[in-house]
């Protein structure tokens, strides 16, 4: 067998384990994503990540978290995070292009990064995947945001971001949020608490809800504006 006919069966064979890869990949995913469609989310990936990597650190962190239905949500926090992340949630299909163009020319002109990230963009980031800027992270968020919008409905989206959403140091979902923050159920949300939780996405780490600096109290009356002109469509 000449040495060509040899490179050549290897390519060959390389590409059909990377297929294979890639559909056992799938095939998982596609799975788990329909169980989660009916259950509590136990845990998000970046939970995982955030307990290992303060394990690493020596460190020991608590994480804050209690899955509620969405149906002990707040409206107010359900159409504040709309204003604020998505305001095209109900009429894309998991991507929203006019916003990732506006986001890419903003990035050409200013030091300060912006995002076009949809919710459910940021569902399967924070449920699968991982935090961080890189294109591999990017290249397996888009078929996941495809089969999450195909075997999810909107409503259950929104219901799994509001969940596993951080909202500060360790605490995740807008249950735990609002009970450590408001010392109440997140189904008592007043349209200003939900405005300041929603302010603080997607970096509450650097944005404190009970510290809100100029610029969080900024952004949360502009939330509550756009709440007010795009009224309650779900």
């Amino acid at each position: 067998m000449s040495k060509r006919k040899k490179i050549s069966r290897k390519k060959l064979t390389l590409r059909k384990k990377i297929y294979r890869c890639l559909s056992y990949f799938l095939l998982f995913f596609c799975g788990i994503t329909f169980f989660f469609r009916f259950i509590p989310i136990p845990f998000s990936a970046y939970m995982a990540q955030q307990k290992i990597v303060s394990l690493l650190e020596g460190k020991s962190i608590d994480l804050r978290y209690k899955w509620v239905n969405i149906g002990n949500i707040s409206k107010h926090m359900q159409s504040a995070v709309i204003a604020a992340e998505d305001q095209r949630f109900f009429d894309h299909y998991g991507f929203d292009f006019g916003a990732i163009q506006h986001a890419l020319k903003h990035n050409k002109k200013s030091t300060k990064v912006r995002g076009g990230s949809t919710i459910s963009q940021q569902t399967v980031k924070n449920l699968y995947l991982w935090h961080g800027q890189n294109w591999f992270r990017k290249g397996l968020e888009v078929p996941l945001t495809l089969l999450l919008e195909t075997l999810w409905s909107k409503k259950r989206i929104l219901e799994v971001y509001l969940n596993i959403a951080e909202f500060g140091k360790g605490i995740f979902g807008v249950e735990a949020a609002s009970r450590h923050y408001f010392k109440k159920s997140a189904k008592n949300l007043t349209r200003e608490e939900a405005a300041l939780l929603a302010a603080v996405l997607p970096n509450p780490i650097i944005f404190r809800v009970n510290q809100p600096s100029a610029y969080v109290k900024r952004k949360q009356r502009w939330i509550l504006q756009q709440m007010h002109q795009l009224g309650y469509r779900h």
